[in-house]
């Protein structure tokens, strides 16, 4: 059924025995076997009376509509179909930040029947050059001011058509002139529901980049589940926050989300907690969805702001320290939503609604959705009971031709790589990253455990905590590495400070052997931890 001339995807999905067991158990999960997204979460919005309704908006003044959105996502489409041998199936790289034309391109890639492969503007060559062989880019939609590492990467690489964003100065062949001489009126592809949508990458946190593809559908289903079930927003809402759209914490929160809900978001190209904190106190946000590292530094300036308009701030990437839930809750009086989530599954899957948020708890699981924690051999374990967390849903991983599936799924399960524990009560309780398990001395030590404990000093600003392989003793260890804040002095001293006052937080045993400073850690572009750059660092 699919209405891709162009199979490059469909060939390249993960074999039927490898693919997760997909649930559909509430009834709005239920879709017809041809829905394109954009023509449900877009042009259904405008031809529902909409269009005149506030949709995105960025500083400067920019205020688009639905029905600007609509228009300019067609003409896009247009521009695409006509001048660039575009054909349904062919993936499109999008390089841009956050802006109203970037959401505009993306929504003309799907109508089109494209595949949208979206990228951070931090991204080098190589990078680029990574993805768009792994994906056999077609075209590219490229910000001018990013176009330097884009030609270097696409050095070499034939057949492959470029349109460059050229912002308020359109010059000839840019895609704004092009728009221009475009019709605004463009018939949506006919798209099947299980025809991939975007490919999107992995942050990298654990290496090499993975490749995970979406349907159409799966884009609905993370609007029917985790927004309306969990989020629960209002039309009046203006959504803000720092994850690009090319991942899809962003792509959901600050795209997805807003529009499944009739209101609006505010797009800015860059977004860190200053930032943010302005745009609140300036644009009257109401829901933000940033990292946990980035709600730490605004809860120590968020009483300089008039945040009064907040009302909704969702977590993720990485575990949601419970004193940094606290400071937040002190500073400002919000709760903030912890979830999991990943790229594979497209959105979160654990994390519940603000009257039933338990602080230092990921949450229940999503409605749509069911989690077991399992042993290695993947049977269910009673609650209490530490093990690998399992996840099936209307959403699941299907990498693009990569041996990895098979560990990412298992018998219909997907399995995030995450050390869980539940409740009596349905909750999730986080203990680590599955690969951040630390043996030693006999001792199975969390390394989010630790750094709970050592992030609760008032001189910690970030803290890591990994596990080492001591040669000598043919043993591992535990190892922090601590950036100060500003003024604190990185000593020895210190350094002991810290770990007797781990170990009157929890058990000596897991306090930290070694202590490293450092002026700021390892992270992706979506503040996610990446705690392997730190396990290959020589110990001191």
């Amino acid at each position: 059924m699919t209405a891709h001339l162009d199979r490059f995807a469909q060939e390249r999905l993960p074999p039927t025995q490898e693919l997760p067991e997909l649930r559909f158990d509430l009834p709005e999960l239920r879709y017809p076997d041809r829905v394109n997204a954009a023509t449900r979460l877009l042009d259904a919005r405008v031809e529902s009376g909409d269009g005149a309704r506030r949709c995105l908006v960025a500083p400067g003044g920019v205020c688009w509509s639905y029905a600007d959105l609509r228009d300019a996502a067609n003409r896009i489409a247009n521009v695409l179909v006509e001048t660039t041998a575009f054909e349904p199936g062919n993936r499109v790289l999008l390089r841009a930040p956050n802006a109203p034309m970037l959401a505009a391109c993306w929504f003309a890639v799907l109508k089109a029947g494209g595949i949208a492969v979206t990228t951070v503007p931090q991204y080098r060559a190589t990078e680029l050059r990574f993805i768009m062989e792994k994906a056999q880019v077609k075209h590219v939609l490229c910000d001018s001011r990013l176009r330097e590492e884009l030609e270097v990467a696409c050095s070499g690489r034939g057949g492959v058509r470029t349109l460059y964003l050229n912002g308020d100065v359109p010059a000839a062949g840019s895609l704004e002139s092009l728009m221009r001489d475009a019709s605004p009126h463009f018939a949506n592809v006919e798209t099947a529901a299980e025809d991939v949508a975007l490919v999107a990458f992995t942050s990298g946190t654990t290496g090499t980049p993975k490749a995970a593809m979406h349907y159409h559908r799966d884009l609905m289903a993370i609007c029917d589940t985790y927004c309306d079930r969990v989020l629960q927003p209002r039309r009046d809402d203006l959504f803000c926050g720092s994850p690009p759209l090319a991942f899809t914490f962003g792509l959901g929160g600050l795209l997805l989300f807003p529009l499944h809900a009739g209101a609006a978001t505010l797009l800015l190209e860059k977004a860190g907690p200053m930032e943010l904190l302005e745009a609140i106190a300036a644009f009257g946000v109401t829901t933000i969805f940033t990292a946990p590292v980035a709600y730490r530094t605004m809860a120590a300036k968020a009483l300089e702001y008039d945040l009064s308009t907040l009302r909704a701030c969702i977590s993720a990437g990485e575990t949601l320290p419970k004193v940094v839930s606290e400071q937040w809750y002190a500073a400002t009086g919000l709760t903030i939503l912890d979830g999991i989530g990943s790229t594979e599954m497209l959105h979160i899957f654990v994390g519940s609604p603000q009257h039933e948020v338990r602080v230092g708890s990921t949450g229940r699981v999503v409605p749509g959705y069911v989690a077991e924690i399992h042993d290695d051999a993947g049977h269910a374990v009673p609650d209490g009971t530490v093990g690998r967390l399992a996840v099936k849903g209307p959403t699941g991983c299907k990498y693009l031709q990569d041996e990895r599936q098979r560990s990412y799924v298992q018998g219909g399960w997907n399995y995030p790589g995450d050390a869980y524990r539940r409740d009596a009560n349905g909750y999730y309780w986080y203990v680590s990253r599955m690969d951040d398990m630390i043996l030693s001395a006999g001792y199975n030590i969390s390394g989010p455990e630790v750094e709970q404990a050592l992030i609760a000093h008032p001189d910690v600003k970030e803290v890591a905590v990994v596990g080492q392989r001591d040669p000598a003793k043919e043993t591992n260890f535990v190892k922090a590495f601590v950036v100060l804040v500003e003024g604190c002095a990185a000593t020895s001293a210190k350094a002991d400070e810290l770990r007797e006052f781990c170990k009157a937080q929890i058990a000596p045993f897991k306090a930290p052997r070694e202590i490293e400073f450092l002026s700021e850690l390892p992270r992706t572009e979506t503040g996610k931890l990446q705690r392997y750059k730190l396990r290959d660092r020589p110990s001191s």
